[in-house]
Formats: structure tokens, sequence, C-alpha cells
């Protein structure tokens, strides 16, 4: 299993974490939304529970419960600014399509959905 992060969405974590002022961690999560069907949870984590996974890559850190590892496995966090907006853009082999918004994706296997 495995996270990583390129230098941009590392330097936000750490970015966001030090302006507010506490906190290990960004915590990421998947909920079921959208017209695809899923979408990214973003929180901070101020502490690591029992049932989470710790990954660090260039100075930051990332937690994932354990029971949604599957769903990130391989991925690659980047953070984009894109004219007036910015955002953490996923790079991940796990997501079979996107909606035309980008708000949402499908994974691709029907067994995963289910799971959530």
């Amino acid at each position: 299993m495995a996270i990583t992060l390129t230098e941009r969405a590392a330097c936000q974590i750490r970015q966001q974490l030090t302006k507010r002022g506490k906190g290990l961690a960004l915590r990421l999560g998947i909920k079921k939304s959208g017209c695809s069907g899923f979408a990214y949870l973003f929180d901070y984590a101020d502490e690591i529970q029992a049932d989470d996974q710790l990954f660090e890559s260039r100075g930051a850190k990332v937690v994932v419960k354990q029971d949604h590892l599957s769903f990130f496995d391989g991925s690659e966090i980047d953070y984009v600014q894109e004219g007036l907006n910015s955002t953490f853009r996923f790079i991940n082999p796990n997501i079979d399509n996107t909606c035309g918004c980008g708000e949402s994706f499908s994974l691709k296997t029907q067994e995963q959905n289910q799971e959530l």
C-alpha cells in the first residue's frame, strides 16, 4: 500500500497545518456521492486512531482509515492551481471513470463499491 505526494501537495499540507496551528496530517477518505458514485473527503487528523494508516511523503503526512486503503493504493496526490481555483488532484489507478464535472468518480470493481 502506498500513497505519495508531489512537492506542491506536501507543501500545501504543511502550510495548512501550520496556518491551522495544530494537526498531525491530512485525513483522506471517500464517500458515496455525485453522479459517478464516489467523492473524496478531506479533513485534518489531530490524532492517529487505531484503524488509521499513516503515510509520509516529502515531509508531509496523510492518514487513511484501513478500510479505505484499497481505494487509494498506488495514488499520487498533487496540488494544482487553475485560474482562481486550487485543489488537490488525485492520480489514482483504482478509478474507472470520472463524471464530466470532475467532482465524483467510479471505482474499477463493483466488489469495492459495495464495501462503503
